[in-house]
């Protein structure tokens, strides 16, 4: 096939076809809207996945025949119905991570709004915190994972990607090309989706691509990877994180004799 290089006059057709895309196929509930809508009205960044993006990662989560699902960066919670509206009729749930508590209470109101609140449960806090704390209370085998965060965490997303999956989990990252950054550009996001690439590539764990899109949020993209191997089950993370609590109780109790040791 012969290549194509747009003139500048094209770009407009990249809007107006998603326009068409979006028209002819998407088909937002009522919810969904809202949601944009609410999240405008209180005035958080207009960075939700486009919809024609949702629509894919709801079908990627039917198809997973997910039931959980591990979301990193709520946000308002436009990405999380998606997933809610694929994983509610098998009885799944969505654990959604957030830094802000303003865009947590942002969400849960669009939760509520269309009936998903005992579906979508957002944890508060710094996401690599929550992300070890899970590990060490044994909670995984999440089916799909979205990591939709700071960029510069992309790695240590991942990791944690796979040790709460397990073989077959689903994993998305989104915003990896940046309007074409990703290439040179020096700063901590553009590194942090580079170092991703590299770990995804190199990581026998995992197989990986990523794809390009355009429209009306601009030239961008996300990666897809799959688990094959290596992943712990929850039951093995729970050994382990009674395992560390032991440790930490006998240094404990170590420290405390050392102290009376050395007044004696």
């Amino acid at each position: 096939m012969p290549s194509h290089k747009f003139h500048p006059s094209e770009y407009a057709k990249f809007d107006q076809t998603h326009t068409w895309i979006e028209t002819s196929l998407v088909h937002q509930s009522s919810a969904q809207l809202s949601c944009l809508a609410t999240n405008e009205a209180s005035h958080l960044d207009a960075i939700d996945v486009a919809p024609n993006e949702g629509k894919l990662l709801y079908l990627l989560t039917k198809l997973a025949k997910a039931k959980r699902v591990l979301e990193i960066g709520t946000l308002g919670g436009y990405s999380a119905l998606w997933f809610a509206k694929a994983v509610a009729p098998l009885g799944g749930k969505v654990v959604s991570l957030e830094l802000s508590p303003k865009h947590a209470e942002v969400a849960r109101k669009n939760f509520e709004k269309a009936g998903f609140g005992e579906v979508v449960e957002i944890r508060v806090g710094k996401a690599v915190e929550t992300l070890e704390k899970m590990g060490k209370e044994g909670e995984g085998e999440f089916d799909v994972v979205f990591i939709d965060a700071d960029k510069e965490n992309n790695v240590r997303y991942l990791e944690w990607a796979v040790k709460l999956g397990k073989v077959g989990t689903l994993v998305v990252v989104d915003n990896v090309v940046r309007q074409g950054k990703v290439l040179a550009d020096g700063d901590a996001a553009s590194e942090g989706v580079r170092r991703a690439f590299e770990w995804m590539g190199g990581n026998k764990r995992l197989e990986a691509t990523a794809i390009q899109t355009v429209g009306p949020k601009g030239w961008d993209g996300f990666a897809v990877a799959v688990v094959v191997e290596g992943c712990l089950g929850s039951d093995e993370w729970a050994k382990k994180g009674k395992k560390l609590e032991a440790f930490e109780d006998s240094m404990k109790y170590f420290k405390a004799w050392q102290m009376v040791k050395d007044i004696v």
